[in-house]
C-alpha cells in the first residue's frame, strides 16, 4: 500500500519509536531536552520514546506544510499504518481519520 500524504495521522496520533529507532537518535522525542534514557523498557515506562510534537501539542514535530518531512525515512510505526488498511490494528485509527475530516470540511 502507499500513503496518500495527507497529514491528518500526524496530527491525530502520537508516535511510539521502536527500541531500535528511540537508540538511534534519529528522531526527535518529546523528553530529548531532559536527556536520553539508556534502558528503553524504562524510556517506554515514562513515555520518553515518543516521537517529539509542535509546540501545539497536537501535531508531529516532522509535519511541515501538511506533509511528512522525514517520509523516506519515517518511523516503523508510520510505515506500518496505512488508511486503506484492512488489518483490525487500525480500523479504530482510521474511524478517527475520517471523522476528523469529515469535520474538517
Amino acid at each position: 500500500m502507499k500513503c496518500s500524504q495527507c497529514g491528518v495521522c500526524c496530527k491525530l496520533f502520537v508516535i511510539n519509536l521502536n527500541e531500535e529507532e528511540y537508540k538511534s537518535g534519529r528522531f526527535k522525542t518529546v523528553f530529548e531536552k531532559f536527556g536520553f534514557v539508556d534502558n528503553f523498557a524504562e524510556a517506554e515506562l515514562i513515555g520518553a520514546h515518543l516521537l517529539a510534537q509542535k509546540e501545539d501539542g497536537e501535531t508531529c514535530i516532522y509535519l511541515q506544510d501538511g506533509k511528512c518531512s522525514i517520509h523516506q525515512d519515517r518511523p516503523q510505526a508510520c510505515r506500518e499504518f496505512f488508511c486503506e488498511s484492512k488489518e483490525e490494528w487500525c480500523q479504530d485509527m482510521i474511524e478517527r481519520i475520517r471523522k476528523y475530516k469529515e469535520n474538517k470540511s
